[in-house]
């Protein structure tokens, strides 16, 4: 009976064995971000992420605040976030601007800052040994910012000089007209800029600076991201040292809901100088999601329909040369986002010719079903462009900085293009029915005035 039982349990770990030799191997996690990292959140709700990689002796220090302009939610403030990107580094109650720069100059450190609808970032890239005080620097100016009002004023000229220079691109003009037209309550109606009456009363509100400050410098809204040659116990004490007594706040702005679009758009803008003349066609899109394959097909078929790979791309801009740039497409905002396609066009009787071409193509996309072939290589492409583009710490962190603001983790990356994967033709048609109606439509076109009276159309 031993031996019975003996012989039965050999068969059962030999049945094992070739069950196990003849099962397809487990697939393998594909993951687009493969640094390892580290989460930790201070009492004050400050995240810290440290991401330690292969560069030696180079730490890219980033300092991802969730405020955009889209938390301007007072009328006639807009702008705001954007000026604290200059403000920033006026000084501290520690450091005059001529010291902090001085710290600056002394660890040949490349600083920076950029503002977006959602996010302001600030970044650093120095050596690793004046990591304790870079971060002492940069603390003290998000806990003790201190400017004059003199200060102030000379920063708020330069946003208005900054704004009229922007002005000059017909460009900036289009999406300013785009964004106002297709929204009608949201924040996202203003660029980051902000309006130019806005920008103009900013001298007057200095107070209203401070309180801008007081609610959104705060470690709730604030997640550094160390990435380099750094580990996490570093990172986290001198984190601590830094922000540790950093007090959190209790603001929370109310954005306003933007109330579905019930009707088509459609605007011209007069470009009072010589330009190519200009259109843009765009969608209601999809919010930033991880979890929603909707807002992923969207990303996919921005590539499949408008990429240097398209259709319509080949045609217009390599064959019949009439467009000399498009691109389309929607950028990862924390609410719904506009999906649109801007086109440069050569000359201006080509313009409706053109828009029409663009429509057609959304459409085309809401009736057929893509090649499966196709959309497999477009995730492809899609995926190691990414990971290729992450070839240097600070690269990585600029990378990581979008999603930061977005989700406060890098593994929102990995859930996003795992999604990518299972989008299939079939939700990419679904997508495209349901953001691209003709009630969710908005038609910006630009041409020089004299040219928009000739052609008479636009």
């Amino acid at each position: 009976m031993k031996k019975f039982a003996v012989l039965m349990l050999a068969l059962a770990v030999l049945c094992l064995y070739a069950a196990a030799q003849d099962s397809p191997a487990a697939p393998q996690e594909k993951k687009v971000f493969s640094y390892a990292y580290s989460i930790d959140d201070l009492p004050n709700g400050m995240r810290v992420i440290t991401v330690p990689t292969d560069s030696p002796n180079l730490v890219a220090l980033y300092m991802v605040v969730k405020t955009g302009s889209r938390n301007e939610v007072e009328p006639g403030k807009s702008g705001f976030a954007h000026l604290f990107e200059h403000l920033m580094f006026r000084g501290s109650k520690k450091y005059t601007p001529e010291q902090a720069e001085e710290v600056l100059r002394r660890a040949g450190a490349s600083s920076n800052a950029y503002t977006t609808d959602d996010r302001t970032v600030y970044h650093a890239v120095f050596s690793k040994e004046d990591l304790d005080r870079m971060m002492d620097v940069q603390a003290n100016a998000f806990q003790h910012l201190q400017y004059s009002r003199d200060a102030y004023k000379t920063e708020t000229g330069a946003v208005l000089g900054e704004y009229n220079k922007n002005s000059a691109n017909p460009i900036s003009k289009l999406y300013e007209v785009l964004r106002e037209t297709a929204y009608t309550k949201h924040t996202y109606s203003h660029t980051t800029m902000g309006y130019i009456k806005d920008i103009e009363d900013m001298p007057n509100l200095y107070d209203y600076s401070l309180e801008f400050y007081n609610r959104y410098y705060r470690p709730e809204y604030v997640t550094m991201l160390a990435v380099g040659d750094v580990q996490r116990d570093q990172v986290l004490a001198l984190a601590k040292k830094h922000y540790g007594d950093w007090k959190r706040g209790s603001y929370v702005a109310q954005i306003p809901a933007e109330p579905p679009q019930t009707s088509p758009q459609v605007r011209h803008v007069d470009w009072p100088t010589p330009t190519l003349p200009w259109v843009v066609v765009a969608y209601r899109g999809a919010a930033y999601s991880d979890s929603d394959k909707q807002a992923a097909a969207l990303d996919l078929l921005a590539n499949l329909a408008f990429g240097q790979n398209s259709d319509l791309y080949q045609k217009l801009v390599l064959k019949e040369q009439k467009v000399a740039t498009m691109d389309g497409g929607q950028d990862m905002r924390v609410d719904p986002e506009l999906f649109a396609v801007m086109a440069r066009v050569k000359d201006v009787k080509d313009v409706n010719y053109v828009r029409d071409q663009i429509l057609a193509t959304y459409k085309q996309f809401a009736e057929t079903l893509v090649p499966a072939d196709r959309l497999a290589a477009t995730r492809s492409r899609m995926r190691y462009d990414f990971a290729l583009s992450m070839d240097s710490s600070s690269a990585i962190a600029g990378a990581l900085a979008p999603y930061i603001a977005l989700r406060s983790t890098p593994e929102t990356i990995n859930r996003r293009y795992a999604l990518y994967e299972q989008v299939s033709p079939e939700d990419i048609r679904e997508a495209a029915r349901k953001f691209f109606t003709e009630h969710n439509q908005t038609v910006v076109t630009l041409s020089t005035k004299a040219n928009s009276s000739e052609k008479g159309g636009l």
